[in-house]
């Protein structure tokens, strides 16, 4: 059975089991997260369902295992001729998942 789960302006493909880093939520590793916003559901018994935009009562539940970040992206911005540059460093922090149960009901 797989989601689709809407979380930080994204969209993200689920599985039970499933390692996934998403933006960063304000929650403690080892707590449990509840998503509501589930889009679709399907692989189970029957057709695909899609919701219109939400599935009524569709659950993900998953563990959070880490607060992290990820790799260091360079931005590096040069006015050519006047040797003028600038270089700087940024690291997206994100939460790292661990995908529990899908409910569709």
């Amino acid at each position: 059975m797989y989601a689709v789960i809407r979380t930080g302006g994204k969209q993200y493909r689920v599985t039970p089991q499933q390692v996934l880093k998403v933006e960063k939520l304000d929650v403690e590793p080892g707590a449990t997260y509840t998503f509501t916003d589930v889009l679709a559901l399907g692989g189970g018994e029957g057709a695909a369902v899609i919701g219109a935009p939400l599935v009524p009562g569709a659950t993900v539940t998953a563990t959070v295992i880490a607060q992290d970040k990820l790799d260091t992206v360079i931005i590096f911005k040069k006015r050519r001729r006047q040797n003028s540059r600038r270089r700087n460093g940024h690291r997206q922090p994100v939460t790292v998942l661990r995908i529990g149960e899908i409910s569709a009901a």
